[in-house]
Protein backbone atom coordinates (compact mmCIF):
# COMPACT_ATOMS: atom_id res chain seq x y z
CA UNK A 1 0.00 0.00 0.00
CA UNK A 2 1.67 3.37 -1.27
CA UNK A 3 1.54 6.11 1.41
CA UNK A 4 -0.37 9.25 0.70
CA UNK A 5 2.01 12.35 0.73
CA UNK A 6 0.80 14.40 3.75
CA UNK A 7 -1.67 17.28 2.99
CA UNK A 8 -0.48 20.69 3.34
CA UNK A 9 -1.85 22.49 5.96
CA UNK A 10 -4.17 25.90 4.02
CA UNK A 11 -2.90 29.31 6.14
CA UNK A 12 -4.98 31.14 8.17
CA UNK A 13 -4.20 34.50 7.52
CA UNK A 14 -6.97 35.46 5.09
CA UNK A 15 -9.14 33.97 7.78
CA UNK A 16 -8.52 36.67 10.45
CA UNK A 17 -6.68 39.12 7.86
CA UNK A 18 -10.19 41.21 7.78
CA UNK A 19 -10.94 41.33 11.40
CA UNK A 20 -7.02 42.22 11.68
CA UNK A 21 -7.57 44.77 8.89
CA UNK A 22 -11.40 45.83 10.67
CA UNK A 23 -9.24 46.57 13.81
CA UNK A 24 -6.36 48.18 12.58
CA UNK A 25 -8.69 50.74 11.11
CA UNK A 26 -10.67 51.58 14.06
CA UNK A 27 -7.11 52.16 15.97
CA UNK A 28 -6.55 54.63 13.05
CA UNK A 29 -9.97 56.43 13.11
CA UNK A 30 -9.63 56.52 16.78
CA UNK A 31 -6.21 58.13 16.89
CA UNK A 32 -7.38 60.52 14.31
CA UNK A 33 -10.35 61.61 16.17
CA UNK A 34 -8.80 62.22 19.13
CA UNK A 35 -6.15 64.37 16.95
CA UNK A 36 -9.43 66.04 15.90
CA UNK A 37 -10.42 66.45 19.22
CA UNK A 38 -7.32 68.16 20.73
CA UNK A 39 -7.08 70.45 18.16
CA UNK A 40 -11.09 71.79 18.56
CA UNK A 41 -9.96 71.85 22.00
CA UNK A 42 -6.85 74.09 21.32
CA UNK A 43 -8.89 76.16 18.79
CA UNK A 44 -11.70 76.54 21.46
CA UNK A 45 -8.78 77.50 24.11
CA UNK A 46 -7.25 80.49 21.82
CA UNK A 47 -10.88 81.89 20.68
CA UNK A 48 -11.46 82.37 24.61
CA UNK A 49 -8.10 84.01 25.33
CA UNK A 50 -8.36 86.30 22.17
CA UNK A 51 -12.24 87.28 23.10
CA UNK A 52 -10.04 88.41 26.61
CA UNK A 53 -7.99 90.32 24.70
CA UNK A 54 -10.94 92.49 22.80
CA UNK A 55 -12.77 92.69 26.62
CA UNK A 56 -15.02 89.89 26.16
CA UNK A 57 -14.89 86.97 28.84
CA UNK A 58 -16.59 83.58 27.96
CA UNK A 59 -17.33 81.43 30.69
CA UNK A 60 -18.49 77.39 29.42
CA UNK A 61 -19.14 75.61 32.69
CA UNK A 62 -18.34 71.83 32.87
CA UNK A 63 -16.88 72.06 29.78
CA UNK A 64 -16.53 68.81 27.39
CA UNK A 65 -15.47 67.43 24.45
CA UNK A 66 -17.29 63.95 22.90
CA UNK A 67 -19.13 62.39 20.31
CA UNK A 68 -16.95 59.64 18.87
CA UNK A 69 -16.45 58.76 16.55
CA UNK A 70 -18.11 60.87 13.75
CA UNK A 71 -19.01 63.61 15.53
CA UNK A 72 -17.43 66.30 17.59
CA UNK A 73 -19.23 67.81 20.43
CA UNK A 74 -18.57 70.82 22.60
CA UNK A 75 -20.90 71.04 25.60
CA UNK A 76 -21.44 73.68 28.12
CA UNK A 77 -23.43 73.20 31.27
CA UNK A 78 -24.27 77.07 30.98
CA UNK A 79 -22.90 79.88 28.36
CA UNK A 80 -21.77 83.02 29.70
CA UNK A 81 -20.37 86.42 28.43
CA UNK A 82 -19.16 89.15 30.47
CA UNK A 83 -18.47 92.35 28.37
CA UNK A 84 -16.65 95.59 30.07
CA UNK A 85 -15.44 97.36 26.24
CA UNK A 86 -18.43 99.49 26.20
CA UNK A 87 -17.37 101.45 29.98
CA UNK A 88 -20.54 99.53 32.09
CA UNK A 89 -20.31 95.72 31.71
CA UNK A 90 -22.72 93.35 29.88
CA UNK A 91 -23.29 89.79 31.21
CA UNK A 92 -25.03 87.52 29.08
CA UNK A 93 -26.13 84.08 30.33
CA UNK A 94 -28.03 81.15 28.35
CA UNK A 95 -28.82 77.55 29.78
CA UNK A 96 -27.07 74.49 28.50
CA UNK A 97 -25.81 74.92 25.01
CA UNK A 98 -24.39 72.29 22.50
CA UNK A 99 -22.04 73.19 19.15
CA UNK A 100 -20.91 69.87 17.23
CA UNK A 101 -19.25 69.36 13.86
CA UNK A 102 -19.22 66.31 11.58
CA UNK A 103 -15.90 64.84 10.95
CA UNK A 104 -17.05 64.34 7.42
CA UNK A 105 -18.03 68.00 7.18
CA UNK A 106 -15.73 70.35 8.53
CA UNK A 107 -16.98 73.20 7.13
CA UNK A 108 -20.37 73.27 9.27
CA UNK A 109 -20.90 74.04 12.61
CA UNK A 110 -24.66 73.41 14.17
CA UNK A 111 -25.74 74.84 17.48
CA UNK A 112 -28.37 74.40 19.93
CA UNK A 113 -28.81 76.58 22.71
CA UNK A 114 -31.89 76.09 25.62
CA UNK A 115 -32.96 79.14 27.15
CA UNK A 116 -33.68 81.40 28.85
CA UNK A 117 -30.84 83.98 27.72
CA UNK A 118 -30.86 86.79 30.37
CA UNK A 119 -28.75 89.72 29.94
CA UNK A 120 -27.69 92.54 32.45
CA UNK A 121 -27.21 95.85 29.89
CA UNK A 122 -26.13 98.98 30.77
CA UNK A 123 -27.84 101.50 32.65
CA UNK A 124 -30.01 99.08 34.92
CA UNK A 125 -31.93 97.93 32.09
CA UNK A 126 -32.68 93.84 31.73
CA UNK A 127 -33.29 91.53 29.03
CA UNK A 128 -35.22 88.23 29.27
CA UNK A 129 -35.33 86.20 26.21
CA UNK A 130 -36.84 82.78 26.35
CA UNK A 131 -37.33 80.00 23.45
CA UNK A 132 -38.82 77.01 22.99
CA UNK A 133 -35.93 76.18 20.37
CA UNK A 134 -33.12 77.30 19.58
CA UNK A 135 -30.87 75.99 16.42
CA UNK A 136 -27.69 77.85 14.34
CA UNK A 137 -25.48 76.97 12.01
CA UNK A 138 -22.26 78.52 10.60
CA UNK A 139 -20.57 77.56 7.29
CA UNK A 140 -16.80 78.54 6.88
CA UNK A 141 -14.38 77.88 4.66
CA UNK A 142 -11.53 77.60 7.36
CA UNK A 143 -10.59 81.28 7.81
CA UNK A 144 -13.92 83.53 7.82
CA UNK A 145 -17.50 82.13 7.85
CA UNK A 146 -19.70 82.33 4.79
CA UNK A 147 -22.98 82.00 6.12
CA UNK A 148 -24.69 82.49 9.34
CA UNK A 149 -28.51 81.26 9.86
CA UNK A 150 -30.55 81.10 13.17
CA UNK A 151 -33.97 79.42 13.89
CA UNK A 152 -35.92 80.41 16.71
CA UNK A 153 -39.48 78.85 17.63
CA UNK A 154 -41.66 80.78 20.09
CA UNK A 155 -38.86 83.23 21.50
CA UNK A 156 -41.05 85.80 23.85
CA UNK A 157 -38.72 89.31 24.68
CA UNK A 158 -39.27 91.38 27.79
CA UNK A 159 -36.90 94.42 27.52
CA UNK A 160 -36.96 96.29 31.50
CA UNK A 161 -35.38 99.94 32.23
CA UNK A 162 -35.85 101.66 35.59
CA UNK A 163 -38.44 103.98 36.03
CA UNK A 164 -40.04 102.96 32.88
CA UNK A 165 -42.85 100.19 31.33
CA UNK A 166 -41.69 96.88 30.34
CA UNK A 167 -41.08 96.80 26.37
CA UNK A 168 -42.47 93.15 25.22
CA UNK A 169 -42.61 91.25 21.85
CA UNK A 170 -43.20 87.81 20.92
CA UNK A 171 -43.65 85.44 18.09
CA UNK A 172 -44.57 82.08 16.79
CA UNK A 173 -40.99 81.64 15.26
CA UNK A 174 -38.29 83.68 14.01
CA UNK A 175 -35.53 82.52 11.10
CA UNK A 176 -32.23 84.90 10.63
CA UNK A 177 -30.15 84.53 7.63
CA UNK A 178 -26.62 86.17 6.46
CA UNK A 179 -24.07 85.17 3.78
CA UNK A 180 -21.74 86.80 1.75
CA UNK A 181 -22.96 87.95 -1.16
CA UNK A 182 -20.96 86.77 -4.24
CA UNK A 183 -21.83 89.20 -6.96
CA UNK A 184 -21.11 92.92 -4.94
CA UNK A 185 -17.30 93.79 -5.96
CA UNK A 186 -15.41 93.07 -2.63
CA UNK A 187 -14.53 96.71 -1.75
CA UNK A 188 -18.16 97.22 -0.74
CA UNK A 189 -17.67 94.01 1.61
CA UNK A 190 -21.37 93.09 1.04
CA UNK A 191 -23.44 90.73 3.39
CA UNK A 192 -27.34 89.40 2.46
CA UNK A 193 -29.18 89.19 5.27
CA UNK A 194 -32.60 87.71 5.33
CA UNK A 195 -34.77 88.11 8.37
CA UNK A 196 -38.53 86.25 8.83
CA UNK A 197 -40.81 86.21 11.96
CA UNK A 198 -44.77 84.68 12.52
CA UNK A 199 -47.06 85.42 14.46
CA UNK A 200 -44.57 88.56 15.37
CA UNK A 201 -47.04 90.72 18.58
CA UNK A 202 -45.01 93.82 19.06
CA UNK A 203 -46.83 96.32 21.44
CA UNK A 204 -45.11 99.71 20.24
CA UNK A 205 -45.91 98.71 16.14
CA UNK A 206 -49.63 98.12 17.04
CA UNK A 207 -49.33 101.30 18.96
CA UNK A 208 -47.90 102.92 16.00
CA UNK A 209 -50.75 101.17 12.93
CA UNK A 210 -53.76 101.04 15.92
CA UNK A 211 -54.10 97.41 15.09
CA UNK A 212 -53.39 94.35 18.33
CA UNK A 213 -53.75 91.19 15.41
CA UNK A 214 -50.36 89.72 15.21
CA UNK A 215 -48.47 89.59 12.14
CA UNK A 216 -45.78 88.38 9.93
CA UNK A 217 -42.59 89.88 8.92
CA UNK A 218 -40.41 89.05 6.03
CA UNK A 219 -36.93 91.30 5.84
CA UNK A 220 -34.12 91.37 2.94
CA UNK A 221 -31.12 93.35 3.26
CA UNK A 222 -27.65 93.84 2.15
CA UNK A 223 -25.21 95.41 4.66
CA UNK A 224 -22.20 97.01 3.09
CA UNK A 225 -18.81 97.42 4.97
CA UNK A 226 -19.78 94.68 7.06
CA UNK A 227 -16.18 93.92 7.79
CA UNK A 228 -16.27 96.50 10.51
CA UNK A 229 -18.37 94.16 12.84
CA UNK A 230 -15.97 91.24 12.24
CA UNK A 231 -14.56 91.33 15.98
CA UNK A 232 -18.31 92.09 17.16
CA UNK A 233 -20.96 93.75 17.64
CA UNK A 234 -20.49 97.45 19.57
CA UNK A 235 -19.60 100.91 19.31
CA UNK A 236 -16.59 100.48 18.19
CA UNK A 237 -17.76 98.40 15.20
CA UNK A 238 -20.50 101.06 14.88
CA UNK A 239 -18.51 103.75 14.30
CA UNK A 240 -16.04 102.11 11.87
CA UNK A 241 -18.93 100.80 9.74
CA UNK A 242 -20.24 104.70 9.75
CA UNK A 243 -17.31 105.90 8.95
CA UNK A 244 -16.69 103.76 6.48
CA UNK A 245 -19.52 104.58 4.92
CA UNK A 246 -21.74 101.53 5.51
CA UNK A 247 -25.63 101.29 4.33
CA UNK A 248 -27.80 98.86 4.56
CA UNK A 249 -30.09 98.74 1.74
CA UNK A 250 -33.47 97.31 2.27
CA UNK A 251 -34.98 95.94 -0.98
CA UNK A 252 -37.65 93.76 0.40
CA UNK A 253 -39.94 94.41 4.13
CA UNK A 254 -43.21 92.58 3.86
CA UNK A 255 -45.56 93.31 6.78
CA UNK A 256 -48.54 91.44 7.25
CA UNK A 257 -51.08 91.91 10.58
CA UNK A 258 -54.37 90.80 9.64
CA UNK A 259 -56.17 93.53 6.88
CA UNK A 260 -53.27 95.62 7.35
CA UNK A 261 -50.22 94.99 4.85
CA UNK A 262 -47.22 97.20 4.35
CA UNK A 263 -44.79 96.80 1.96
CA UNK A 264 -41.55 98.92 1.89
CA UNK A 265 -38.07 99.62 0.46
CA UNK A 266 -35.38 102.26 0.95
CA UNK A 267 -32.06 103.27 2.55
CA UNK A 268 -30.70 103.31 6.44
CA UNK A 269 -27.25 104.89 7.51
CA UNK A 270 -26.26 106.41 10.75
CA UNK A 271 -25.52 110.35 10.89
CA UNK A 272 -22.91 112.08 12.60
CA UNK A 273 -24.89 112.30 15.85
CA UNK A 274 -25.20 108.45 16.01
CA UNK A 275 -28.64 108.23 15.50
CA UNK A 276 -30.63 106.42 12.58
CA UNK A 277 -31.09 108.35 9.39
CA UNK A 278 -32.37 107.35 5.63
CA UNK A 279 -35.45 107.39 3.42
CA UNK A 280 -37.78 104.29 2.97
CA UNK A 281 -40.67 104.34 0.39
CA UNK A 282 -43.66 102.38 1.77
CA UNK A 283 -47.33 101.52 0.30
CA UNK A 284 -49.94 100.04 2.58
CA UNK A 285 -53.09 98.61 2.65
CA UNK A 286 -56.30 97.80 5.60
CA UNK A 287 -54.33 100.61 7.69
CA UNK A 288 -56.93 103.45 9.96
CA UNK A 289 -53.96 105.42 11.31
CA UNK A 290 -50.40 105.77 11.51
CA UNK A 291 -49.11 107.22 15.05
CA UNK A 292 -52.73 108.68 15.28
CA UNK A 293 -52.79 110.08 12.06
CA UNK A 294 -56.36 108.82 10.79
CA UNK A 295 -55.17 107.37 6.89
CA UNK A 296 -57.81 108.62 4.31
CA UNK A 297 -58.24 111.06 1.41
CA UNK A 298 -61.04 112.60 3.69
CA UNK A 299 -60.33 116.55 5.45
CA UNK A 300 -58.26 115.34 8.27
CA UNK A 301 -57.30 112.51 6.73
CA UNK A 302 -53.57 111.55 6.35
CA UNK A 303 -54.38 111.90 2.08
CA UNK A 304 -56.14 115.20 3.18
CA UNK A 305 -52.76 116.58 4.75
CA UNK A 306 -50.68 115.57 2.41
CA UNK A 307 -52.91 116.80 -0.29
CA UNK A 308 -54.06 113.86 -1.72
CA UNK A 309 -50.35 112.43 -2.34
CA UNK A 310 -51.28 109.25 -0.60
CA UNK A 311 -54.01 108.16 -2.23
CA UNK A 312 -52.48 107.02 -5.84
CA UNK A 313 -51.47 102.79 -7.04
CA UNK A 314 -48.02 102.06 -5.72
CA UNK A 315 -46.15 101.08 -8.83
CA UNK A 316 -45.02 97.50 -8.92
CA UNK A 317 -47.16 97.09 -5.83
CA UNK A 318 -49.53 94.60 -4.98
CA UNK A 319 -53.45 95.41 -6.07
CA UNK A 320 -54.50 97.65 -3.57
CA UNK A 321 -51.90 98.75 -2.30
CA UNK A 322 -51.52 102.64 -1.45
CA UNK A 323 -48.50 104.91 -1.75
CA UNK A 324 -47.22 106.96 0.64
CA UNK A 325 -44.63 109.97 0.41
CA UNK A 326 -41.31 109.08 1.73
CA UNK A 327 -40.55 108.07 5.23
CA UNK A 328 -37.40 110.10 6.23
CA UNK A 329 -35.41 109.59 8.95
CA UNK A 330 -33.25 113.03 9.93
CA UNK A 331 -31.96 114.33 13.24
CA UNK A 332 -33.58 111.55 14.75
CA UNK A 333 -37.45 112.45 13.97
CA UNK A 334 -39.37 110.87 12.03
CA UNK A 335 -41.38 112.40 8.56
CA UNK A 336 -44.29 111.47 6.80
CA UNK A 337 -43.43 113.57 3.59
CA UNK A 338 -43.82 116.81 5.32
CA UNK A 339 -45.33 115.72 8.62
CA UNK A 340 -43.18 114.91 11.79
CA UNK A 341 -45.21 111.77 13.22
CA UNK A 342 -45.60 112.34 17.21
CA UNK A 343 -43.07 109.38 17.69
CA UNK A 344 -40.61 109.51 20.37
CA UNK A 345 -37.06 110.87 18.70
CA UNK A 346 -34.70 108.33 17.94
CA UNK A 347 -31.90 107.59 20.51
CA UNK A 348 -28.52 107.67 19.56
CA UNK A 349 -27.30 103.69 19.22
CA UNK A 350 -24.10 104.64 20.92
Amino acid sequence: MTDLPPTRRRSRFWLYAPFVLLALLAAAWSGFWFVVRGRVAEAVDTALVREAGLGRSWSCLDRSISGFPFRVELRCASLELTSVRWGDAVKLQTGPSLALGQIYSPGLVIMQITGPLQASLPEGRKLDLAWARLEASLTHNGTAPQQVSLVMTEPNATLAAPGQANEGWRAASLEVHLRRNPTRPASDQATDLAISTKGSVLPALDALLGTSEAGDVDIQATLTQAEAFKLGFNPDALERWRSAGGQIELTKLVSVKGPARIEASGLLLLDQTHRVSGQIQASLAGIKQIAGVPVGGGLGGLGGLLGGRASAQAPGAAPGLTALPPVVLREGRVYLGPIRLPVQPLLPLY
